[in-house]
């Protein structure tokens, strides 16, 4: 009798233990949703993983800087244990989520946490070149200081340059140019930058590029 008894309370205990993790679950990802701090470091503290994937392969950090739940990330970021380098299944990184939605002051947080500024693949500096904000030319600069490779190649061969040339600001076009970057590369599809700038229409980037290819020319009847 008392082993029938053991075994029904160990049984209950289980199911109380099963129900209570499926409901931390649930609080969890709703309170980054509801950019609710309280909660969050309420579950953390005891012993909710921050870095738990929800139902799609997404890490609460990508979560909260895509829906923009500054004080949900801040929860996050606080806790030791969360891994800023945490991918989603686009493989994309915290860093890259931060920097596409031009939040510079949690891009600085998470370099600071020594995020992957050169990631394989695309990279958190094609993200920031394909804003048109003042905020990811900020962050393209932070970057660019932390060392991010300026002619970095995509899976399929596109550079930061030719991500600024069709979806970003002039002034991107105009820092990566001059920082370097080589408006002569192609892609895969065997695209260079002004090829980028030119399939959208927008004349002013395409011609920086093709001003910044003629300067790398050498001067026809040069001695």
């Amino acid at each position: 009798m008392l082993t029938r008894r053991a075994a029904l309370l160990g049984a209950a205990l289980a199911g109380a233990a099963t129900w209570a993790v499926a409901g931390s679950y649930d609080d969890f990802f709703t309170a980054i949703l509801r950019d609710d701090p309280d909660t969050i470091t309420a579950l953390l503290r005891r012993g909710f993983d921050p870095n738990t994937r929800d139902a799609k392969g997404q890490v609460g950090l990508v979560i909260a800087l895509k829906e923009e739940s500054h004080k949900a990330f801040a929860a996050l970021m606080a806790a030791r244990n969360t891994q800023v380098e945490a991918r989603n299944a686009q493989d994309e990184s915290p860093l890259m989520m931060a920097a596409i939605k031009g939040n510079e002051d949690a891009v600085k947080q998470l370099i600071a946490r020594d995020a992957d500024v050169n990631k394989t693949g695309w990279t958190p500096l094609h993200y920031a070149a394909s804003g048109g904000t003042e905020q990811h030319l900020r962050i393209a600069v932070l970057l660019l200081e932390n060392h991010a490779y300026i002619d970095a190649a995509s899976p399929n061969g596109t550079t930061p340059l030719m991500m600024a040339a069709q979806y970003g600001s002039s002034d991107i076009v105009k820092l990566l140019l001059a920082e370097g970057a080589d408006p002569t590369l192609k892609n895969r599809l065997g695209l260079t930058a002004v090829n980028f700038a030119q399939r959208v229409s927008r004349a002013e980037a395409a011609a920086q590029i093709a001003a910044a290819i003629r300067k790398r020319q050498p001067n026809a009847g040069a001695w």
